[in-house]
């Protein structure tokens, strides 16, 4: 993959490359801890920043979204509010910015399905709420 970075700058195929590359540094199983999603937002908006006109910058995007919305329910379990409702503010706003900047790609649907279920309180991380 870096091999096709280095060879093909700036270019569809480097863009994919890059992608591919997250999963090496993405967590696996998050454990109900915190610290992995947040990571993970952190790696997906920095890959969109970087590859905006990626092929897969759609999908990261709803990727660091749903990480959020994740976060809302793990934060609640670690009883810390505040970052619960920080967390709802921007899954909200990421999924809300994939639909308006990718309106044509699949995830555009997937981003108004999430923003809905984090506006609505219904969790999409854990089991249902008490």
């Amino acid at each position: 993959m870096r091999k096709v970075i280095k060879k093909f700058p700036h270019t569809k195929w480097s863009d994919l490359a890059a992608y591919n590359l997250l999963d090496n540094q993405l967590c696996g199983d998050w454990q109900g801890q915190s610290k992995c999603p947040e990571r993970e937002t952190e790696i997906y908006e920095k890959y969109v920043h970087e590859h905006p006109q990626s092929p897969k910058a759609a999908e990261a995007l709803y990727n660091a979204a749903s990480r959020q919305a994740a976060l809302i329910q793990i934060y609640k379990t670690e009883n810390d509010a505040s970052r619960s409702q920080q967390a709802k503010s921007k899954a909200t706003t990421l999924a809300n910015e994939v639909a308006k900047n990718y309106p044509d790609s699949s995830w555009a649907n997937r981003a108004l399905l999430l923003a809905y279920m984090v506006e609505q309180n219904i969790p999409t991380y854990g089991g249902a709420p008490e």
